[in-house]
């Protein structure tokens, strides 16, 4: 590949277009409680190695010190959607390394846990916020990541999260609203396409990839991942009693919280039910070609002896949530 010298490289606008021609960036949007934090420390800890392949690496102790200043939070404005300087300054800066791909990995791209909470939905927001990623990477952007997860362990592990973090306990009624609500994944994956158009969509399923983020890296973005040899387990949602201990230190009602050891399952058996229709719904039109839209991508070829990983085996470390004996029902 001819590498121009740095007095040599344009400036301003014209570097996005320069850029798309020497490097691949690769968005890695998440989702949240999909393993990311995994994929992101396992990039880091290999940086050396990735870096002799030309593989370069942004995660969210770069992205969220300046880089993105603006694109998370304002929307329908053309010119709030443009280049911030830190990330211009960046990319100018990544032109002078042997940098072929460069992967840019934060799950708050698509939004927030407390956001999907309290609007009751996934990601309502995405379109809105990755057209201005769009237009900040513009030309730059060759593939995308995505990692979506089965609904009713999604839930369960976002609500635990979140609940851990500040956010109220939602009443019965808006737990069933959430459960019975009809956007899926389907929909998310529409919204990334409909604001990134023509970009590689590339889908890689939690259940297939969780705790193995070299096969992600490999499946992903084509590269020599290094190996490691257990499976990751980092960032867990909290179990009940962490639960309890949490809201209780925060002042917070914790009786609002079912009786139990396990981790904590919110949704009514008919809940959970349409959960997993719903997503069962969304990976037969992933696994039918998406409408083009979106590839998905299989590993066949697991890096550990044993048998396939079953739909609910992993949560952000593990999504063990409705296979553990000691799980606790609604009341």
């Amino acid at each position: 590949m001819q590498r121009m010298t740095p007095s040599h490289l344009p400036k301003g606008a014209a570097l996005p277009q320069w850029a798309a021609r020497i490097m691949d960036v690769i968005l890695h949007l998440g989702a949240h409680r999909t393993a990311t934090t995994c994929f992101q420390n396992y990039m880091r800890r290999h940086s050396d190695a990735l870096s002799r392949q030309g593989v370069g690496f942004w995660g969210p102790r770069v992205t969220r010190r300046g880089l993105h200043a603006g694109l998370m939070e304002n929307f329908g404005n053309e010119g709030l959607g443009a280049r911030p300087q830190a990330l211009s300054d960046k990319l100018d800066r990544a032109s002078h390394q042997n940098i072929q791909k460069l992967v840019v990995s934060d799950e708050n791209m698509l939004g927030s846990v407390r956001q999907n909470i309290r609007d009751g939905a996934l990601y309502p927001r995405a379109a809105e916020r990755l057209r201005n990623f769009g237009r900040a990477y513009e030309h730059c952007v060759s593939a995308v990541l995505f990692s979506p997860r089965s609904l009713e362990t999604y839930w369960c592990s976002a609500l635990a999260y979140g609940v851990g973090r500040g956010v109220a306990v939602p009443d019965r009624r808006a737990l069933r609203a959430m459960a019975l609500a009809r956007r899926g994944w389907r929909d998310v994956i529409c919204d990334i396409s409909a604001a990134l158009p023509g970009v590689d969509l590339r889908i890689l399923p939690f259940e297939r990839y969780a705790g193995r983020p070299q096969a992600m890296l490999a499946q992903g973005v084509g590269v020599t991942a290094p190996a490691e040899a257990a499976r990751c387990r980092e960032n867990e949602a909290p179990r009940l009693p962490h639960l309890r201990r949490l809201m209780m230190e925060t002042g917070r009602d914790a009786s609002v919280l079912p009786l139990g050891m396990g981790r904590w399952n919110p949704f009514a058996n008919d809940e959970h039910a349409a959960l997993r229709e719903l997503h069962a719904d969304d990976m037969m039109w992933l696994a039918a070609g998406a409408d083009g839209l979106a590839t998905l991508t299989e590993d066949s070829h697991l890096d550990e002896a044993g048998p396939t990983p079953t739909l609910v085996t992993y949560n952000e470390g593990r999504s063990d949530e409705l296979e553990e004996r000691q799980l606790a029902r609604p009341g």
